[in-house]
């Protein structure tokens, strides 16, 4: 064994030493021994803690890789997250005002993407073990709502009836007021002996909502999710915020950006996280790739009371921007494209006369690239609030406000 100093933590978590030299579970500052492995260090034993250091919430922690940063205290992690944030615009050069990070509180997330499949004599149902394909259960797990731990059983048993002994499953579990709401993928082809089985099953539970490989089984109650006025059904396992108090904090914040525009067009819309909020008080223009969601923002928009117009579209933007002669016609837009962030829409949005632009992010390396393209052009970034949903994870979100310089 060698003696080894923690200089700095790495994009997925490890700690990182002169090398560099990737050591799992270690803090900036720490002083390791450990035995190197190529670009690996293993076997490793803490000589010099920091005083990040804390002991994990979560029993589960040292063998699920669901969190990475347990065993960082909140502080560090809170400010390492925002770091991570000025790195990335820093590497454009770009720098901005950057407020502490808003951490969602512990168990609170409603939605999570469980790792199934069946065992010799029944079924696990869990997350990936660190580093590994294998499935660990997880009873006491720290980081998701009790209503999903809970389910495991109900899960494990439905595993049981459709999956094969070959496959394994993947559960999305999204917890609604009125029930949970079940998406399964990699399970046997639907066939009617299954789905008598799976209706039956889900009638011994509660569930909202089941599907099966994309084809929905059954539904006991619509699953409701509130958008500001309006309560909006999405699509089985479509996209949702992961936490209440993560999509409260967006929502605020894009409120915030977009003031008191008229007229606002929403790009990567989904089913209304922030056109429905906003339409309390603008005319708004949602635009998204799947027609499944805009369909479910409409609904919903429909049937509430005291909002403005509000129209949609399905367009892909990746393939076909919304132009410049198009995004003129608004005095604001909300953008929250995927990881890859957004470039061809990007390129028209900064060649645009926008006033002003709220970007949602979840990847502040993407989001730098096209902060960048937005300033070279005329605009102005005002402020960057890094918000943690994931937490005890090396996943940052943010959400951010430009004003075009006059």
């Amino acid at each position: 064994m060698n003696e080894f100093t923690i200089t700095r933590l790495g994009h997925h978590g490890d700690g990182i030493a002169e090398g560099p030299l990737y050591a799992p579970l270690t803090l900036p500052g720490e002083v390791i021994a450990a035995v190197q492995d190529g670009q690996k260090l293993r076997d490793i034993r803490i000589l010099t803690p920091s005083p990040d250091r804390v002991a994990p919430p979560c029993r589960h922690f040292k063998s699920c890789g669901g969190c990475q940063l347990q065993h960082a205290s909140d502080s560090f992690v809170a400010g390492w997250k925002v770091d991570v944030v000025r790195t990335a615009l820093a590497a454009q050069g770009l720098q901005t005002d950057l407020p502490p990070a808003l951490t969602s509180p512990a168990a609170s997330r409603r939605r999570a993407a469980f790792s199934a499949r069946r065992t010799k004599k029944s079924a696990l149902v869990g997350f990936h073990a660190r580093g590994s394909n294998i499935i660990i259960d997880i009873p006491d797990c720290q980081l998701v709502h009790p209503d999903l731990r809970a389910a495991r059983p109900a899960l494990a048993a439905l595993t049981t009836l459709g999956a094969s002994r070959k496959a394994e499953l993947n559960i999305t579990l999204t917890r609604f007021d009125q029930g949970l709401d079940v998406a399964i993928s990699g399970g046997k082809p639907l066939d009617e002996p299954l789905r008598a089985a799976l209706a039956q099953h889900m009638a011994e539970h509660r569930y909202a909502r089941l599907s099966w490989n994309g084809e929905m089984v059954a539904m006991q109650t619509p699953p409701l999710q509130r958008f500001g006025n309006a309560a909006v059904t999405p699509p089985p396992g479509s996209f949702l915020q992961a936490t209440d108090a993560g999509e409260a904090a967006l929502v605020r914040s894009v409120q915030n950006v977009i003031g008191d525009a008229h007229k606002v067009v929403d790009l990567f819309s989904g089913c209304g996280t922030f056109s429905l909020p906003l339409s309390r008080t603008a005319e708004v223009h949602a635009v998204e790739g799947e027609a499944e969601m805009t369909a479910a923002l409409d609904a919903g928009w429909r049937k509430a009371e005291g909002l403005k117009k509000l129209t949609h579209e399905a367009r892909d933007l990746f393939r076909r921007p919304l132009l410049v002669d198009e995004l003129n016609r608004f005095d604001a837009a909300v953008i929250d494209p995927p990881r890859a962030g957004a470039e061809a829409q990007v390129a028209e949005l900064a060649k645009s006369a926008l006033k002003t632009i709220a970007y949602v992010s979840c990847n502040p390396i993407s989001f730098a690239r096209d902060a960048a393209h937005l300033c070279a052009n005329g605009y102005r970034l005002e402020f960057v609030q890094t918000v943690d949903q994931f937490r005890w994870s090396t996943h940052i979100e943010l959400i951010a406000g430009f004003t075009r310089n006059t």
